[in-house]
């Protein structure tokens, strides 16, 4: 990407964010072997706004629109992806803002930085008590939970047809176990949590899927896309970086066989262009995409559901080029890039975990062309 395209200066300042972004390749293996990031990188989240990015002004918030937040995301999925990947619950006031009212109060009293994480699926049973729900069980994948305050279980209630919810506790009622043992995203600490028996308010739950209980344009964005875009985003950054480490070993490596330097071969050079082209192409799609939605609700209209389809269609596609960009320029490395440590070996890694994510799955291209036919996708598309 263009490095000015992001607006430092809405994120502490530009000599506050490069200084972050400097701490975090500089911890890079830190935050691999400890397979979480640590808090104190949580904290700057925190400072420049990364986690009030989406709360209203109303409890203190900076009411930033999508493409300044994913702008943020893909800089800091630059310098690591799992980073970028906790950072981008940044978006959590869309589920929190599911949650009542006057719950709602009460979540951003203290402040809007708040760092929620959880577990969806799958929902498990939670028997009815007075006034709530009791909650056990266990589930995976609950990126960011080691620096969360607060967290969310997926459960099955005992109502007829009732869709999941989602039950909202803090950190001290649950267990979590360092379960996430991967060759990529390492570092996203999307470790397994356990709950036994915590009694949860029924004010405490909201359906998910849910829309907002709060009346602010940001809200009428589709949650559910932009849930999928910010995870996207992460392999962007990868990529940028990716091409960013080739072009730096240009004059720098020496060949055991005495070919030319890497950045003079024809075959490099050739690949590492093609590699730009894609990473442009598909940005340009997917921020396109985005702003076409937050145009329209900035007009009063609701985003059509060819528009969400859109976002949809460009996220996943984005995934795809830009791994399949890493993955190109990863091989111009040869031998250099396969030690573990390695930057590119990395990159390599966490942009093909990313790439595996339900969200961007083969089924939302079947999702993407049906509708494109004027049929209806599968549920939970839109």
């Amino acid at each position: 990407m263009p490095r000015n395209l992001i607006d430092k200066s809405q994120w502490g300042g530009a000599e506050k964010f490069d200084a972050l972004l400097a701490d975090i390749r500089a911890r890079r293996a830190e935050f691999e072997e400890q397979r979480y990031i640590s808090q104190d990188i949580i904290d700057i989240f925190k400072e420049i706004g990364i986690y009030r990015a989406f709360v209203p002004q109303k409890f203190s918030g900076d009411e930033k629109n999508p493409c300044e937040f994913l702008q943020a995301i893909e800089a800091i999925s630059a310098a690591d992806g799992s980073a970028g990947w906790v950072a981008s619950f940044g978006m959590n006031p869309f589920y929190l803002s599911a949650l009542p009212a006057e719950t709602i109060k009460e979540v951003w009293k203290d402040t809007p930085d708040i760092v929620f994480a959880g577990g969806i699926f799958p929902p498990q049973p939670a028997s009815s008590v007075e006034g709530g729900f009791k909650v056990k069980g266990r589930w995976a994948f609950a990126s960011g939970c080691m620096g969360a305050s607060l967290l969310g279980a997926g459960i099955k209630t005992e109502e007829k047809n009732a869709l999941p919810r989602m039950a909202v506790m803090p950190r001290e009622k649950v267990t979590i176990e360092k379960t996430w043992d991967v060759h990529g995203l390492t570092a996203t600490g999307s470790f397994d949590l356990v709950v036994e028996d915590v009694i949860v308010p029924i004010e405490w739950t909201f359906t998910r899927g849910a829309k907002s209980n709060l009346d602010f344009p940001i809200f009428k964005y589709p949650a559910l896309a932009l849930a999928a875009q910010v995870l996207a985003v992460t392999t962007l950054g990868i990529a940028r970086e990716s091409i960013d480490i080739v072009l730096a070993m240009g004059g720098k490596r020496v060949s055991v066989t005495g070919a030319p330097d890497i950045g003079e071969r024809p075959y490099v050079q050739m690949e590492i262009a093609q590699a730009e082209a894609q990473l442009r192409s598909v940005r340009a799609f997917f921020y396109e995409a985005t702003e076409d939605i937050w145009n329209s609700i900035m007009k009063g209209d609701e985003p059509s559901h060819e528009q969400i389809n859109m976002v949809r269609l460009a996220t996943t596609y984005l995934t795809r080029e830009c791994t399949n960009a890493t993955r190109s320029v990863y091989h111009l490395a040869g031998m250099t890039s396969v030690y573990y440590d390695h930057p590119l070996s990395r990159c390599f890694r966490d942009a093909h975990v990313a790439r595996q994510h339900a969200f961007m799955g083969d089924i939302t291209y079947q999702n993407a062309g049906a509708m494109m036919f004027g049929h209806q996708p599968l549920p939970g598309y839109l």
